[in-house]
């Protein structure tokens, strides 16, 4: 199963304005944010990402409320976050 999963910007990289440091569930990861290009985005903003790629911009409420549902599904959002930890984005 593939899930989109909040995650909180925590930077947007300097040196790569399509990339965002984005933090999810306690696993930082540089996410694609380019096509949020109208939407303006900042550290502390919440996006929806799947697949290394920001799909869309969301609130906080939305955000904790997607992140309480996928912890209670166990196993496929165990999944997801283990997939992300292994993943990288070249930021280089």
């Amino acid at each position: 199963m593939c899930l989109g999963i909040p995650g909180e910007i925590v930077e947007i990289l300097p040196d790569r304005p399509d990339l965002a440091m984005v933090a999810v569930s306690g696993v930082r990861r540089a996410i694609n944010i380019g096509l949020l290009d109208k939407e303006t985005v900042a550290p502390g903003d919440w996006i929806l990402i799947h697949v290394g790629f920001a799909l869309s911009k969301i609130d906080e409420t939305e955000a904790k409320a997607a992140l309480d549902f996928l912890e209670s599904i166990g196993q496929a959002y165990d999944d997801e976050i283990a997939a992300l930890r292994q993943s990288m984005i070249e930021q280089g």
